[in-house]
């Protein structure tokens, strides 16, 4: 009867398994899950933290206790073809989108919108981890990122931290590692 409901009021399947499955579990609770399987399959040290929500890398580091540097930032890209790429960079750097779209091999990026975001990751957005691997993302790496020992980052929600090693994170995702920060214009006076 509630499947007929939905149909007849023009929704898609795919819009019901995103409802049922809210309902079932939190949102990024099984990408939490794959991302902790993955570490201990490969035997990488990693520090779980709960804590209250965050989303912003700034909050993120106020309530980590940690250097903004440190925080890796994830984002999702659609590409002018329409598929999907993961950007990663150090939390107190921008990214240079031109730069990453010839990196890519595209002439444009574009954020992803809140609901792609949700759609290729299963994440909401500022809880997006960086595990691109995960998703089936191409992932692309700031060398930022490894300018710290360690790194730390949201992982799959927005009240759930990872630390781990910065060389163990690559380990485990693969990435592309490729300069695409911004670098910002000297104020020479």
């Amino acid at each position: 009867m509630y499947l007929h409901a939905i149909f007849a009021e023009g929704k898609r399947l795919k819009d019901f398994v995103t409802v049922v499955r809210s309902s079932c579990m939190p949102m990024g609770i099984p990408e939490f899950k794959s991302v902790k399987g993955l570490l201990d399959r490969n035997g990488i040290v990693y520090e779980v933290s709960e804590h209250a929500p965050v989303y912003t890398s700034e909050q993120a580091a106020r309530i980590r206790g940690v250097e903004l540097k440190t925080g890796v930032k994830a984002l999702v890209f659609r590409t002018e073809q329409g598929s999907f790429i993961l950007g990663l960079i150090a939390a107190d750097k921008k990214m240079d989108l031109k730069k990453l779209a010839k990196i890519v091999g595209t002439r444009r990026l574009e954020l992803a919108s809140p609901q792609d975001v949700l759609k290729a990751t299963g994440c909401e957005i500022g809880s997006v981890h960086p595990f691109g691997n995960l998703f089936g993302l191409p992932t692309y790496m700031d060398p930022s990122v490894l300018e710290n020992d360690s790194v730390n980052f949201n992982a799959g929600l927005h009240t759930v931290s990872i630390y781990m090693k910065a060389r163990d994170l690559v380990k485990a995702i693969k990435p592309r590692i490729t300069e695409f920060s911004r670098t910002e214009a000297m104020n020479l006076r």
